[in-house]
């Protein structure tokens, strides 16, 4: 009966055992599985992290690129209307000179003398600023003689400054020469040539 009571014991220790052991692999096999579930979660999320990162990276990469070429662009543009404000500011100078001097008066001379030459132009009209027309007209008068017998007629304007305009034919036939529009014919025809010296030096 004692022998029977120590089998009895025995087995209910070793089928515990067995449990135990059972249970502790079922246990171990688990946190193994959730380990590696973490392992490979905490591995996909450090790759989607990653990820967004290069993303970001690159993003922020290529909108400093974008910024620092729109900078270059923007230089660009105001250097070059910088140059033709610049350009327009020297024409302006340099007409203003040469319409403020005694010039002006060969320049319209030479210019009704030309027009005076062709058959079809008649009833010339030089039309001046009255500072222009006060400062010339006895001197524009007396150089012009022939053709103001001729029908060559001054006219003060103050529309405009300085410089002068033709008027032929019955207001037919208008040619401006005003210090606006001869700065702004020069500075058209030259600013083209500026921009390829421009890019000649680059």
């Amino acid at each position: 009966m004692e022998i029977q009571l120590q089998d009895l014991i025995d087995k209910i220790r070793k089928d515990g055992v067995d449990v135990a052991e059972t249970e502790a692999n079922a246990i171990l096999n688990s946190a193994k599985d959730e380990a590696q579930r973490i392992i490979a979660e905490a591995q996909s999320e450090a790759d989607k992290i990653l990820a967004n990162a290069k993303n970001e990276n690159m993003r922020m990469v290529k909108s400093s690129e974008d910024a620092i070429r729109q900078a270059g662009r923007n230089l660009l543009i105001y250097f070059r209307e910088s140059v033709a404000r610049e350009l327009k500011a020297i024409i302006s100078e340099s007409v203003d000179a040469v319409y403020s001097s005694q010039l002006l008066e060969k320049i319209i001379v030479d210019v009704v003398e030309r027009w005076s030459l062709n058959p079809e132009v008649h009833d010339l009209t030089v039309i001046m600023n009255n500072n222009d027309i006060e400062r010339l007209e006895k001197t524009m008068i007396s150089s012009l003689k022939q053709r103001v017998e001729k029908g060559v007629t001054l006219k003060a304007n103050d529309n405009f400054d300085g410089g002068f305009r033709i008027v032929a034919n019955n207001d037919t036939v208008y040619y401006d020469y005003s210090k606006e529009t001869v700065v702004e014919m020069l500075s058209n025809y030259l600013s083209p040539k500026i921009a390829k010296l421009m890019k000649e030096a680059e």
